[in-house]
């Protein structure tokens, strides 16, 4: 049976799986007395929210609790600054997207995992925990009940979604049961799309704002550049029936703008 504070927890993350620049909220609308929110602007170090809050272990040291997309990217980075709109399935786009070739944009013959075509820019987040926890569906996947306040980290990437068999295949960085010294760890994590921007925030997903923000605590590890991924493996992984039960693609919170809800970067 489920603690009070397992059940909120859960509740309050469910939804969670630049050419024009946004607008910040206005600041009498801003929630008040909350951690250092996210999604930020990786480039921007700014920010004035210096609430305690300590930075989670490295991920090797952390068990991998969920794995889930967003389309477009929810942070803007050096790579993905277009800006899409203000809607839930809104954020950024990766910069080379105008570049794609008519074979690189053709319609794949699977569409397992929804939401997502290629063209589009997805932000993937591995959640890892320091709770001892097993992967699984939704943030709640991240505590128990005998864990109920656990280190959070996530790591991410954003890729632009192709149809061809020479970009990145998404299973090389699933989890397929990989078990790494006890704990739970993906097949891999991306690497050379630029060293990761680690910083506090909170969780995401397009049930917050800057006016109602997550009372959840995360490192962030965000990576700053674009790295192409085969729309055929974002399929197969679905396919596969991945124990995360991903088969769509995530909407996006926008971008935090105001500095009062942001940690600095250091």
């Amino acid at each position: 049976m489920e603690t009070s504070m397992t059940a909120y927890f859960k509740a309050s993350i469910a939804a969670l799986a630049l050419l024009t620049v946004p607008v910040a909220a206005n600041a009498e609308n801003l929630c008040r007395g909350y951690g250092p929110q996210t999604p930020r602007d990786i480039s921007n170090t700014a920010g004035s929210n210096t609430a305690t809050v300590a930075f989670a272990p490295e991920a090797a040291t952390l068990n991998l609790c969920n794995l889930h997309t967003h389309t477009n990217a929810e942070h803007k980075g050096p790579g993905f600054s277009v800006f899409v709109d203000d809607s839930d399935h809104g954020g950024f786009r990766c910069n080379e997207t105008d570049t794609l070739t008519e074979a690189e944009l053709v319609a794949p013959e699977s569409d397992a995992f929804h939401g997502v075509k290629p063209g589009d820019t997805i932000e993937v987040h591995w959640v890892f925990s320091s709770c001892n926890v097993s992967p699984g569906k939704g943030l709640g996947s991240c505590l128990s009940d005998s864990c109920v306040n656990p280190q959070l980290r996530v790591e991410a990437q954003t890729f632009l979604v192709v149809n061809d068999s020479n970009a990145l295949n998404f299973m090389d960085f699933a989890y397929q049961d990989n078990i790494v010294d006890g704990l739970h760890q993906p097949k891999a994590l991306p690497t050379g799309t630029g060293s990761p921007v680690t910083f506090i925030g909170s969780t995401t997903g397009p049930s917050y704002s800057q006016a109602k923000c997550s009372p959840f605590q995360v490192t962030w590890s965000v990576r700053p550049q674009c790295a192409k991924v085969d729309i055929n493996s974002l399929n197969a992984w679905a396919e596969a029936g991945n124990i995360f039960q991903e088969d769509h693609s995530h909407g996006v919170r926008q971008l935090v703008t105001a500095e009062e809800l942001l940690a600095p970067i250091n």
